[in-house]
């Protein structure tokens, strides 16, 4: 948790509360059933929570926006996002049902309210998200075509509506859709090695008449 109160010291007393029960919460689930790497469970704080808190860093969320986290796998990055931002709606979706009883089940013990997870694949839903946030799931072309339906017309963030996905290695040629994108290395944010190779891809879905930033 030191990690993250380092970064983010500015949260109040019920958040750093629902955070610091993460690392307890995903060891023991992770007895049961494997959604984090037995290397990285030690290092929960640092390789999963920091890293989903990334986006963060980049946006800021503002109240009623709507966010779809596709691929969350134990919930990540919607858990610790929705943490960060209550007034915001978030929901986590994967197609293995074992890991969404994990993340249903951490979202019950650090009573989130404004979180909820499903076992349904993104390309079968019919709402609509002003973001759709994920860590490494595919592809991102694959990935564009899985949700371009689902991004909202509605604009009313200071960023434009679309993806954030965290990723890792080289994207140039991953990159290579017709969607303007916006690419921020994590080292800018944060100073551990390793965060040197992390990236945030911000794929942005302009409509004309929107209001933005």
């Amino acid at each position: 948790m030191e990690i993250v109160k380092r970064y983010f010291p500015d949260l109040d007393t019920n958040q750093y509360e629902q955070l610091s029960l993460l690392q307890g919460l995903y060891s023991e689930w992770n007895e049961k059933i494997n959604v984090i790497s037995r290397k990285d469970i030690d290092q929960l704080y640092l390789r999963h929570v920091l890293h989903s808190m990334a986006i963060a860093r980049y946006l800021s969320f503002a109240p009623g926006t709507r966010v779809l986290d596709v691929g969350t796998g134990g919930g990540f990055p919607g858990i610790p996002l929705a943490i960060l931002f209550p007034g915001s709606e978030f929901l986590l979706v994967d197609s293995i049902r074992k890991k969404i009883l994990v993340a249903n089940e951490v979202i019950a013990a650090t009573g989130l309210k404004n979180c909820r997870a499903q076992a349904v694949r993104a390309e079968t839903l019919k709402s609509k998200y002003e973001f759709v946030v994920s860590r490494a799931v595919t592809q991102m072309p694959k990935f564009v075509s899985w949700v371009t339906h689902l991004i909202s017309t509605k604009q009313f963030n200071n960023r434009p509506n679309g993806i954030l996905s965290l990723k890792g290695g080289d994207l140039e040629e991953e990159l290579d859709i017709p969607q303007k994108t916006e690419l921020i290395s994590l080292s800018e944010y944060f100073s551990e090695p390793f965060f040197e190779t992390k990236k945030l891809v911000h794929v942005i879905f302009q409509h004309s008449g929107s209001r933005n930033r």
